[in-house]
């Protein structure tokens, strides 16, 4: 793993859970704890005994490599999965029980490794969607578009187009989401995550199938997001530049363990990390 030039410095701290967050963020719940997280398909432990902090305004990374469980974990925190194991605390609000509806609420989005967008919807349709969960009328004043339907359908446009102009995509409103370009399709999920107001974004290979210009432009779009929202960002990445680039806070899994967690550069001078990544060499081997 090579040193990669980073966009920040920022100060890690520990916390009492026996993680470290930015220096800024101490003070203020966490917005996400897992504590000895862990999930069984048919007596195969996908992920056991996870633990991770993440502060209220970190980028985060969660990286190893393929076939980690690092997918799981998304789900788990999502409640997609019910996990076997452990608690998982959103502004510390435990999330046993809960569904996928009631931990969005909470403030939890995310983005898919394979783009799932409206793809028969215009790219404002598919923000839109993300917006419902915010702004509300009743079915009646939606049939009858009575005066509240049209000044919510204006606020909702409005944001919209605030919303898209993150990637300068506001000009692209009128445009079926599908006929979009990969790297532009990718940007749209991400917005149409922010649409509903998360304090946790999930991002899951978000630089996938981007050349280096995309990537670069991603990884500011990243920090300014976070910035502008003061929102929290947990991402899967495989692309070491831009977690090595942005990520403050670094969690590395291997066949469903944590083997390391620290800064940009804890991780790129592991040499447990080294080799989940690179394998042994010859010598070490015998």
């Amino acid at each position: 793993m090579t040193a990669v030039k980073r966009h920040s410095t920022t100060k890690m701290v520990p916390v009492p859970s026996h993680s470290i967050v930015p220096e800024r963020d101490l003070g203020q719940q966490p917005v996400l704890e897992t504590n000895h997280l862990g999930i069984e398909f048919g007596g195969l432990k996908a992920v056991e005994d996870f633990n991770l902090t993440i502060g209220k305004t970190e980028i985060a990374g969660l990286i190893g490599p393929n076939g980690a469980g690092k997918t799981t974990v998304f789900n788990l925190i999502t409640k997609v999965y019910e996990p076997t194991n452990g608690t998982v605390l959103i502004n510390g609000k435990d999330t046993k029980g809960m569904n996928i509806v009631q931990a969005s609420r909470l403030g939890i989005a995310r983005t898919f490794q394979n783009i799932r967008l409206f793809s028969n919807m215009t790219v404002e349709d598919n923000v839109r969607i993300g917006l419902h969960n915010q702004i509300r009328y009743s079915m009646m004043e939606g049939i009858l578009r009575l005066p509240r339907y049209w000044t919510k359908e204006k606020k909702m446009h409005r944001e919209a187009l605030d919303l898209l102009s993150i990637f300068d995509m506001q000009d692209l409103a009128d445009v079926q989401a599908g006929s979009l370009p990969y790297g532009a399709q990718r940007r749209l999920e991400i917005v149409r995550a922010l649409a509903t107001n998360p304090s946790l974004l999930l991002l899951d290979e978000p630089a996938a199938g981007m050349n280096p210009h995309e990537t670069e432009e991603l990884m500011e779009n990243i920090i300014k997001i976070r910035d502008q929202f003061q929102i929290a960002i947990l991402l899967i990445e495989h692309d070491m530049n831009l977690v090595m680039g942005i990520c403050e806070g670094i969690c590395v899994l291997n066949y469903g363990k944590i083997i390391a967690k620290g800064t940009a550069d804890d991780i790129q001078n592991n040499p447990v990390v080294v080799e989940a990544y690179l394998g042994k060499r010859k010598e070490e081997a015998k």
